[in-house]
């Protein structure tokens, strides 16, 4: 008997426990993201990890960044980690703990941690987390994991990341002690940025729309109060 759950499973829980809709522009987001997260739960070789947990919170913070009502954020991500049968308090809690990690560390000390070049006393379930990575033949990476990666390195040294070079280098020495594809790892933050240069473009050109759209209006309403008086006669 198979029971393993269906994406058709995961996208009915989501919109569940979420049930207003989702803005045109964000929909695509919010439907990629459930299904990666959906087809690597269903993978048995899949551990949840919390570099994997940063992926997830970063790539939705940052392309649902403008989202409107505001409100609605919280309620959209609750309902994607828990469409997985995950806990979305835990996935916040643990990319806090690696964003205050990343931030308080020097890029050099934090390569060196990551790539198990060294290990730092600072955070025992981090270096289990990070070990168990390295020694497992059958770890299943995904696009979310360089991700989260990528946040590492960038609330690190945020200057370091938009070097190409540096950064290159950066993730060769940790996919290398991490036993990671490196030319992956780089083909996919290539396109998570790009991705981002795309979703701001995108933003961009919508505020026009409807900035342009809001004058027109205003515009009609204007002509529209002059034309309705008439002009008095003198006769």
């Amino acid at each position: 008997m198979n029971n393993v759950r269906t994406l058709s499973d995961t996208k009915r829980a989501f919109h569940t426990l979420h049930t207003r809709p989702i803005n045109t522009i964000y929909r695509r987001v919010v439907e990629e993201l459930m299904v990666e997260m959906h087809l690597l739960q269903v993978n048995v070789d899949f551990h949840y990890n919390p570099i994997y947990a940063l992926g997830v919170v970063t790539s939705f913070d940052r392309f649902m960044q403008g989202y409107q009502p505001e409100l609605d954020k919280e309620s959209i991500f609750n309902a994607l980690v828990r469409s997985v049968e995950a806990d979305p308090q835990i996935y916040r809690q643990d990319a806090q703990r690696l964003q205050n990690l990343a931030t308080s560390l020097p890029s050099q000390d934090l390569i060196a941690w990551l790539s198990q070049q060294n290990q730092l006393d600072r955070d025992a379930d981090f270096q289990a987390s990070l070990q168990a990575i390295a020694s497992n033949a059958n770890f299943k990476y995904s696009r979310l994991f360089a991700i989260g990666l990528f946040s590492l390195l960038e609330l690190s040294e945020p200057e370091m990341v938009k070097d190409e070079k540096k950064r290159t280098e950066a993730l060769k020495t940790i996919a290398a002690g991490l036993h990671l594809s490196d030319d992956k790892l780089n083909k996919d933050l290539e396109l998570y940025l790009s991705n981002l240069d795309k979703m701001t473009q995108a933003l961009v050109v919508m505020a026009d729309l409807l900035s342009a759209d809001r004058k027109k209006r205003e515009q009609r309403t204007q002509q529209s109060g002059t034309t309705a008086t008439p002009p008095t006669s003198n006769e």
